[in-house]
């Protein structure tokens, strides 16, 4: 009669919490995952074209405003501009180390193709194999 009032230790995890903090997480994620693309605003052409196949390594985005400024999506710096020869020689860096990292062009729709065409010559000297052009999917 004496062990109805003790209670033998209970051994098993109780894992309702945890599930519950690991839902609120995943919405934290969901919400700040648009979020993260960061890189400086520039007005993209619009054009009908298929998405990039290589989705591994985080893509290099050199962005050009209308004024003839460049950017360059990495570091902590990111919307200071730089000269291009600054950013041809980070790239270059980069691109030793990965060499399969993509380069990708943000280039405004207002800036001269010449800007544009003269960027991409020299991201394919510092050892860019290609270059691509970001634009926005058309609107219907």
């Amino acid at each position: 009669m004496a062990n109805k009032g003790k209670r033998k230790p209970m051994a098993d995890i109780n894992v309702v919490p945890y599930i519950d903090v690991m839902l609120v997480l995943l919405v934290v994620f969901m919400v700040t995952a648009p979020l993260l693309m960061q890189g400086v605003r520039v007005d993209l052409p619009q054009a009908p074209s298929t998405p990039m196949e290589n989705k591994d390594d985080e893509p290099l985005i050199v962005s050009v405003k209308t004024d003839g400024t460049y950017y360059l999506n990495l570091g902590v710096e990111q919307q200071q501009a730089k000269p291009l020869t600054q950013i041809t020689e980070t790239i270059a860096k980069v691109l030793r180390q990965k060499p399969n990292t993509p380069v990708l062009v943000w280039g405004d729709t207002r800036v001269e193709y010449g800007v544009v065409v003269s960027l991409m010559t020299d991201l394919q000297k510092a050892g860019a194999t290609s270059v691509g052009l970001v634009t926005d999917p058309p609107v219907e």
